[in-house]
């Protein structure tokens, strides 16, 4: 298992496991057949990862991508110093480390780029990925009321944040 930063070659491969992902948990933004199949954004994706202030990582297993990390950093001066980041690993590969191989190249970069305010959301039933980013240094800052719906049910997620000193 490898963790490196997407390349321009990894279009298909990661639009595929994003698709894979959407049809095995409910934990992730789209539900099954929602996300765009179009490779182009995807392609847009990576090209921002690459050459612009995004990043996009992936966790690779022979020749598959088995898991991501994004990071979109604030585009604004007052919140350049800002990310937020998104994870996803298939799940046949959880529970193997992937996420804090993950979380430490985040890290990394993190400070390299000068980002002092990681944040992201995680829905309250969520314990496992809650427990990982807690893990990770992530802290709770406060409740988001029924910010999705699954199922017909409204669920709430956690806003979680991890701040390093400058």
């Amino acid at each position: 298992m490898e963790i490196r930063q997407i390349g321009f070659d990894d279009a298909d491969n990661y639009l595929n496991m994003l698709l894979n992902l959407d049809n095995e948990t409910k934990f992730m933004m789209f539900e099954p057949g929602e996300r765009s199949d179009d490779i182009n954004i995807v392609k847009a994706r990576i090209e921002n990862s690459i050459n612009g202030d995004n990043l996009i990582l992936v966790a690779t297993e022979d020749e598959n991508i088995i898991g991501f990390l994004s990071v979109q950093r604030g585009v604004p001066k007052r919140i350049k110093h800002t990310a937020y980041i998104v994870v996803g690993i298939r799940e046949e590969f959880r529970g193997k480390g992937i996420g804090s191989k993950l979380f430490l190249e985040l890290d990394m970069w993190a400070r390299e780029n000068n980002i002092t305010r990681l944040e992201l959301s995680v829905i309250c039933s969520n314990t496992v990925a809650k427990h990982l980013y807690e893990k990770n240094g992530f802290e709770i800052e406060g409740i988001k009321k029924n910010a999705m719906i699954i199922d017909g049910k409204y669920v709430d997620e956690f806003s979680m944040a991890k701040l390093f000193n400058n």
